[in-house]
């Protein structure tokens, strides 16, 4: 039976029966899924050291306990309320928020909350082999943190589901358990939710860009006209905090390993004969990862996004930080596809949504990029990695029609074909990083040869702490 104890909320779930019921019929199919589509091997034998959601505050939301992961205990949390909150963009700017679902807006709504849900359950999905080939204890017990906070996104948005969709919600709930990501007949909604994830190279970049993707989506739902949404999301949001330091640290840490790597081998590019990862292959894959996550953001020209704003669904990244919130005059500069040719032109900025939030994510992701060229500019080399340009290899939007290589040059369809794996990555590269990556690290505060150790432990432990404890 569902509870407070096995599911830690603040929104009252034992005084509202039909959620309750709601809940239980779906609780053991989500626990299926779980043990059918989550980490496999790992569930349970394993304790795992992970943090546990009890409240919203700092002392709740930041508990840590062993526990295996089909025990988790995945909670529903809205932040708390604000006091008077207005809307604060669109036609509907300064007027109340709404505790309900207004009529006109609801399908609207809900594929933004199914979109937005169908990525967490995808996620897990394509991480689920990942602990058997671990570089450390350490690093699992970042990936299952993951995986359990993705789990209880997912949480969150099917409890938006119950409580305002009624029957069509609960089917959608139901749906978000049939999908699988990579599914030929049930595919994940979005395309970067499809892609394998079969080393940890791929998954230190997806929680980089692909999860920073995530934030900024949340970001705009955290904005959202319908006070529960908004509130949902924020709480997501300081959970998401953390997939983006995994990602950004573990991407840092693999850069400070190949540098240490070709001082070894005399400043040479080529480390893999001393089983590291060569620069070249980690920009390959800032390059596909970052490509596939711009296309996360839709079109470049979207009157779903028009709407969405003018309606007050969805707003902008701190939206807060923008002087004009109704947005009816202005125009942004983009640049679209005309006849295979590249120009500039101006669109009321309603239409531009996708871009103006595109262009929140581009600055920072940058400030990852930066943050590891200082870290070879530390040992004294003068390779850069960088983002590559927003036309490059796009399936979605105005660049979905041609081809670029990474500086943005327009290239011809035999010369893609060609080149495409200068600049992402090859299958010998992916047979090259299995092959580094066969023989998991399960030694307590040992590391795989080609990633350096963290410079601290999870929750002020030591590097050497026992992370995860195998019941025997």
């Amino acid at each position: 039976m569902i509870s407070s104890d096995k599911i830690p909320n603040n929104v009252d779930l034992h005084l509202n029966k039909r959620l309750q019921r709601a809940l239980e019929h779906w609780q053991p199919a989500y626990i299926q899924w779980w043990r059918d589509m989550g980490p496999q091997g790992f569930q349970h034998f394993h304790e795992i050291y992970v943090r546990t959601a009890i409240s919203v505050d700092a002392a709740g939301w930041a508990h840590f306990e062993y526990v295996k992961l089909p025990e988790y205990r995945w909670g529903i949390f809205l932040a708390d309320p604000v006091v008077n909150r207005t809307i604060g963009f669109g036609d509907f700017f300064g007027q109340p928020v709404w505790q309900e679902v207004p009529g006109e807006f609801r399908n609207q709504l809900r594929r933004l909350i199914v979109t937005q849900g169908d990525t967490e359950p995808a996620s897990v999905e394509q991480q689920r082999w990942l602990g058997h080939r671990c570089p450390s204890l350490y690093d699992m017990r970042n990936l299952f943190q993951v995986n359990v906070e993705e789990g209880r996104h997912l949480w969150a948005m099917v409890y938006l589901l119950h409580s305002y969709f009624g029957r069509d919600g609960r089917d959608e709930a139901e749906d978000l358990l049939a999908r699988q990501s990579g599914n030929q007949d049930k595919p994940r909604i979005l395309e970067a939710f499809n892609e394998p994830i079969d080393t940890w190279l791929d998954f230190f970049m997806f929680t980089m860009f692909t999860d920073r993707d995530g934030k900024s989506q949340l970001l705009s739902l955290s904005e959202s006209s319908l006070d529960p949404l908004a509130r949902t999301t924020r709480f997501m949001l300081t959970e998401e905090a953390h997939h983006m330091f995994v990602g950004d640290t573990g991407i840092h840490r693999i850069v400070e390993r190949t540098c240490q790597l070709m001082k070894e081998s005399g400043f040479s590019e080529d480390v893999r004969r001393l089983g590291g990862i060569d620069l070249p292959t980690i920009q390959k894959h800032i390059n596909l990862w970052f490509s596939l996550s711009l296309d996360l953001h839709g079109n470049e020209i979207s009157t779903n996004a028009a709407s969405y704003f003018a309606n007050g669904l969805k707003g902008r990244a701190e939206e807060g930080k923008w002087t004009e919130h109704r947005v009816i005059e202005t125009t942004y500069d983009l640049d679209i596809v005309e006849n295979g040719a590249v120009k500039r032109e101006a669109v009321p900025m309603r239409n531009a949504m996708n871009e103006v939030l595109r262009d929140w994510y581009v600055d920072d992701c940058q400030s990852g990029v930066t943050r590891w060229n200082k870290t070879l500019e530390k040992y004294g080399f003068s390779d850069r990695l960088r983002l590559p340009d927003r036309k490059f290899n796009r399936g979605i939007g105005q660049f979905a029609s041609i081809h670029t290589d990474p500086d943005g040059h327009m290239l011809s369809d035999d010369e893609w074909a060609r080149r495409k794996y200068e600049w992402l990555p090859s299958p010998a590269d992916k047979k090259y990083l299995l092959s580094i990556m066969n023989q998991p690290i399960y030694e307590t505060g040992k590391f795989a040869n080609y990633i350096a150790p963290p410079a601290r432990g999870v929750n002020r432990t030591p590097i050497n702490f026992e992370y995860v404890r195998t019941e025997m």
